[in-house]
């Protein structure tokens, strides 16, 4: 077994034990890298004793939540879908520098009453070691509320979450990281269900060309502008390609379709910390 191998496996045997103490477990499950990790392992050693949850709302990348219908089924997992209605929040659709904060206590809050009513007391999300890296305010809603998070308690960074997952056979193990659908939006910007749905189908769109690797599209008003890894930005300018996005966005209400030169950039619109 070479260092590689004996990594993962620590890892793994790391992450079982956390679970295993849990005893009974609700995993806020958004079909992800991470929480789909949290899952499996999960499911592999508590069986019964574990359920998923995921909610659901204006702010949810549409292909993010199918994949994780679709994967709780395949390892037949009790699956709950929890229609949260942040829109109905003030504060939230004013998008301040809290916003992240107010929709997690919100969610969570509605995750863990939904669980408590199934006899669950524990609920474990997906924040990996490198999460307190970027600026999450809504990592500090959790905390508050008591929800553990295994991957960072076993010292998982995003590329050991990737490593472990390939070894696992989970396909979500490449998978480009998905983020709220408000984080499109610059902060103060107010937010509206139009412009949720005008970034989920332009993403969408951008990821249907063929672009598999980060796909990010801001939202300034009348203008789009698209964030990318490098070999996406040079797919993308392929002249039909560029063509077909450039019209579909436009038909989504878009007048300016702009390419970010400096690519993907997690957190491009959180504050300077």
């Amino acid at each position: 077994m070479n260092n590689i191998d004996q990594l993962q496996n620590s890892d793994y045997e790391r992450l079982k034990e956390i679970l295993k103490r849990m005893g009974r477990v609700a995993i806020a499950y958004s079909g992800g890298v991470d929480s789909t990790l949290v899952l499996r392992v999960a499911a592999d050693i508590l069986k019964d004793s574990v359920i998923a949850i995921t909610a659901w709302s204006d702010t949810t990348p549409r292909g993010e939540y199918a994949d994780a219908v679709t994967f709780a089924r395949e390892i037949g997992v009790r699956h709950i879908v929890v229609e949260t209605h942040e829109m109905s929040i003030p504060e939230f659709v004013q998008n301040p520098l809290s916003r992240c904060y107010i929709c997690k206590k919100f969610r969570y809050e509605a995750l863990i009453t939904i669980a408590s009513q199934h006899g669950f007391t524990v609920i474990a999300d997906g924040e990996n070691a490198d999460d307190c890296k970027d600026y999450r305010p809504g990592s500090l809603a959790a905390r508050e509320l008591g929800v553990r998070s295994p991957l960072s308690e076993a010292g998982l960074t995003k590329d050991r979450v990737r490593a472990l997952s390939n070894m696992l056979g989970l396909s979500t193990w490449n998978r480009p990281a998905l983020a709220c659908l408000a984080s499109r939006i610059p902060y103060f910007s107010t937010l509206t269900p139009e412009k949720l749905r005008q970034v989920d189908e332009a993403e969408t769109f951008i990821r249907v060309m063929g672009n598999t690797g980060q796909v990010r599209v801001r939202h300034f008003g009348d203008a789009a502008r698209i964030e990318m890894d490098i070999p996406g930005m040079t797919r993308l300018m392929e002249t039909s390609t560029r063509e077909q996005t450039v019209s579909f966005l436009k038909g989504l209400g878009f007048v300016h379709v702009l390419l970010d030169m400096e690519g993907y950039r997690m957190g491009n619109l959180n504050p300077i910390r």
